[in-house]
């Protein structure tokens, strides 16, 4: 591609492909998402694959939120868990209290 060894303008901003584009342009495969360029110096107009700024926020606040929800879940198995330790070592200190 020319766009690797020459400079660039893109003609167009990264946009979603369309369900033709992704059959007939290789380009959208990987991401989803492409963007039209031309090469300064041999003038050709070519594909690019691109990431798209709305795609990869909506990509870290689900990642965000899952973290949340996960942290969210340990924080209450801890709480749980330590009112167990805390109920077994009472019982403990009652039945050597009892014993005396």
């Amino acid at each position: 591609p020319c766009w690797r060894v020459e400079d660039f303008v893109v003609a167009q901003e990264c946009t979603r492909c369309s369900s033709f584009q992704a059959k007939t342009i290789a380009e959208c495969s990987p991401t989803g998402f492409i963007e039209k360029i031309t090469c300064a110096t041999s003038k050709r107009d070519e594909f690019k694959s691109c990431r798209s700024a709305v795609m990869e926020a909506h990509v870290f606040w689900r990642f965000v939120g899952t973290m949340m929800c996960v942290a969210t879940i340990f924080a209450v198995l801890v709480v749980c868990r330590q009112r167990v330790l805390d109920r077994k070592a009472l019982e403990k200190v009652r039945k050597q209290i009892e014993s005396i």
